[in-house]
């Protein structure tokens, strides 16, 4: 009984963190491309704890930097996948 028990509070207490990474997802479905490969690329490093902003910062200039994200598009780019990014954080 403790088991199910145990194994019932650890399903409910995951289930806030998928919820948040499918709205994330389905923000970033909406995203032009560099929007997209901001998020996919960042989107492994944000945790509850994360600073979302330090974490987009480091990695649009990484992108920018190996040609990935043309730096003309960079900051648009950057906000729109820092608030889909930002779901996931819930």
């Amino acid at each position: 009984m403790r088991i199910i028990s145990a194994l019932v509070l650890l399903a409910l207490g995951a289930a806030p963190a998928f919820a948040g990474a499918t709205e994330a997802k389905n923000c970033a479905a909406g995203l032009d491309a560099n929007g997209q490969t901001i998020f996919n690329a960042a989107l492994p490093q944000v945790t509850p704890s994360a600073n979302l902003k330090a974490v987009v910062t480091s990695t649009t200039k990484s992108l920018v930097s190996s040609g990935q994200v043309p730096m003309s598009a960079a900051r648009p780019a950057a906000m729109a996948a820092g608030q889909c990014l930002k779901l996931a954080m819930q």
